[in-house]
């Protein structure tokens, strides 16, 4: 992909790395951190669930950018298809192929846990971890062209069913043997929505305004599917299998769709005959960058505070400001800018107007609010990535950010599938757990661990090892 799609990588990168130290942090003992360090929902000390608590955290940002950069990429994956005069109904069927690999990753990614095995692995559960990202490595690798297509298909077919037959015969904490019912839920929304998100997007590529309508029969939907005996309640609740497909999963299409705005506003950049310079680091472009910054941690400390009036009324002088940046001072890419600064404007206003609504903004169970409150915010964390990487062309201090966001499946488990089995049975993993002695010395554990992760992605970048659905 070209460079100057970095920003969009860094941004996928950037979610996935800290997707990993959410789930890093210490949830209990003497390592316990502050309520912001984790989701809103699940307060210290007990982190037991409280679905009446409003307001979010940066660990409720991490899913949200990973679903926006996803949908934000299906502009630079299917525009170039289309321009080879592929067919839609065939990009569609290929749409529905990714959707069952990526519930196939969900499952085995899933089923090759240790910590799913037993609630306190042994050698054998870190082997089956190992073993895991084997297998897995086999199905999503991306082969040489110069391989027999049909000796690719047979080596992921066989692989495929060695993975349900080594699944059948373990035993979980929940239960035993290979059970659609045991996915990763991220994976599995992903799927979802990566299949629904990329058809959408496919029928409006050249009509936003369609786009927005599919979101606007989403809302009715949501909307109304809890008045018994609907025609939407039945559409709502029907699924040939409710462990893969559920319509409440397409409720995040909230984020995708708004992606797929700002990739197609990357991607006609992209397209854009000029070849843009080297820009110094100067008060227009860096005003810019830090305003971007500053309005996604003003929301982050706004709405978990509940401090709802000052928030707003910081918002809209932030965001005039930006407005007059982006009038008065003439940068490069700022056409583009523009665009996803209003975008952003647009979402993050109507999550906020939408804030009261649904006992306040909330991931679990997510309300509206937080499907546009995130869209928005996540449109400034793409333009702060583009100023680094597109317009200062410093990529290089993000690259580890790109090179995840270039890999995300390897990414996604080299922390439970490769560092945490290797520290294990090292046991560099049991020296590592003396850090828990206090809170913050329990985070630099869980972020040690998330670099390791990230470190060994980016190995594979490096190498042009990629793995795809």
């Amino acid at each position: 992909m070209n460079k100057r799609a970095a920003a969009l990588d860094a941004l996928r990168g950037f979610a996935i790395i800290t997707m990993i130290l959410s789930g890093s942090i210490p949830f209990s003992g003497p390592a316990s951190l502050p309520g912001w360090m984790y989701h809103a929902q699940l307060p210290p000390p007990d982190h037991a669930f409280n679905p009446n608590l409003p307001g979010i955290t940066w660990v409720d940002l991490v899913f949200p950018f990973f679903l926006f950069a996803m949908g934000a990429a299906f502009p630079f994956a299917l525009r170039k298809r289309i321009d080879q005069g592929v067919p839609l109904w065939k990009l569609s069927f290929q749409a529905i192929q990714r959707g069952f690999l990526l519930v196939v990753f969900a499952l085995f990614l899933q089923h090759s846990k240790p910590y799913v095995l037993s609630g306190s692995p042994e050698l054998f559960h870190w082997i089956i971890g190992l073993t895991g990202f084997v297998l897995l490595f086999l199905i999503y690798y991306r082969y040489p062209k110069s391989l027999n297509p049909k000796l690719v298909l047979a080596i992921k077919v066989v692989t495929g069913l060695g993975a349900v037959f080594l699944f059948t015969q373990l035993n979980y904490v929940k239960g035993s043997g290979f059970l659609l019912s045991r996915s990763d839920i991220i994976i599995l929304v992903l799927a979802n929505v990566a299949l629904f998100g990329s058809i959408i997007w496919l029928f409006t590529r050249d009509n936003i305004l369609m786009r927005l309508a599919v979101l606007a029969f989403l809302l009715a939907f949501r909307v109304t599917h809890n008045i018994e005996g609907s025609w939407t309640s039945f559409i709502w609740n029907l699924s040939p299998a409710r462990e893969i497909y559920q319509f409440y999963f397409l409720q995040y299409l909230f984020i995708v769709l708004p992606g797929t705005i700002a990739g197609d506003i990357f991607y006609h950049l992209m397209k854009s005959e000029s070849n843009q310079s080297t820009v110094e680091i100067n008060s227009g472009s860096l005003s810019l960058f830090i305003l971007c910054v500053v309005i996604i941690i003003l929301n982050l400390i706004g709405l978990y505070s509940r401090q709802l009036t000052l928030n707003l009324v910081v918002n809209v002088f932030l965001l005039s400001g930006g407005i007059l940046i982006l009038k008065k001072q003439q940068l490069q890419l700022n056409e583009a800018y523009r665009k996803l600064f209003y975008w952003g404007l647009f979402w993050l206003m109507l999550g906020l107007t939408f804030e009261s609504f649904e006992g306040g903004i909330k991931k679990d169970h997510s309300t509206l609010s937080y499907y546009l409150v995130t869209s928005g915010l996540a449109f400034f964390a793409l333009i702060a990535f583009s100023i680094i990487s597109d317009l200062w062309k410093k990529s290089k201090y993000i690259s580890i950010l790109i090179h995840n966001g270039q890999n995300p499946m390897i990414a996604y488990l080299s922390g439970s599938h490769i560092v945490m089995p290797l520290l294990a049975i090292t046991g560099i993993g049991s020296v590592l757990d003396y850090l828990l002695i206090n809170p913050w010395f329990g985070f630099l554990k869980g972020l040690i661990f998330t670099l390791l992760a990230a470190f060994v992605t980016s190995f594979f970048t490096k190498r042009n090892i990629f793995w795809r659905s």
